[in-house]
């Protein structure tokens, strides 16, 4: 399992864990070197962080980003209120879709209507497509690091073709001679699919 996030100092990690344990080491490790060169990205993702280095260590973690709350699989339970009449709140929000005539006619044939089908048909092709959908992510995370990291790199695209191509055994002999910590993360970025 990839941490929550991961500062990079040149080739070399220099931390990983919670976003403020991250940034406390490398604003630490700024005070120390004003030269330092320090990447922090998300873990999952590899999206870089933008971080505010300015003032103390203290100061620094109270203008870091806010974590986003994860997104619930089902909404939480209300809080026993008396209930009147018609339909429970079930957390359910309205947008607007657009759909073609003979879509709208077949969903209007399906039990419990048109809304509850289209749950169905999302929860089915959740299930069916997660071992897909896991893969495609840890790709897109190795590729954006990587492309970071290791852009200039030897064997680069050579490396990102064996990624996308599922060629494993290539993919770790292409970036084998890279600095051991950037080979490693982008290893381990890589097979993330395989974590669940």
């Amino acid at each position: 399992m990839n941490p929550a996030y991961v500062a990079f100092e040149g080739e070399r990690r220099i931390a990983a864990g919670d976003l403020p344990e991250v940034v406390r080491t490398a604003k630490q490790l700024l005070d120390r070197r004003k030269d330092a060169a320090i990447l922090v990205f998300n873990g999952h993702t590899s999206a870089l962080v933008d971080i505010d280095y300015r003032g103390s260590v203290d100061d620094v973690l109270k203008r870091l980003p806010k974590p986003a709350a994860a997104p619930a699989e089902e909404p939480p339970a209300p809080a026993a209120a008396p209930r009147g009449p018609g339909r429970p709140r079930l957390g359910v929000v309205a947008r607007e879709i657009t759909l073609l005539p003979r879509h709208w006619d077949w969903l209007a044939q399906q039990k419990g209507g048109a809304s509850v089908a289209i749950r169905k048909l999302i929860d089915e092709a959740r299930r069916s497509s997660g071992d897909k959908d896991r893969t495609r992510l840890a790709q897109d995370a190795a590729y954006r690091f990587m492309t970071t990291m290791a852009g200039n790199r030897p064997h680069y695209e050579d490396a990102i073709r064996a990624l996308f191509a599922h060629d494993r055994r290539r993919f770790a002999m292409l970036i084998a001679d890279w600095p051991a910590d950037i080979r490693d993360h982008a290893i381990s970025l890589a097979h993330s699919d395989q974590a669940d």
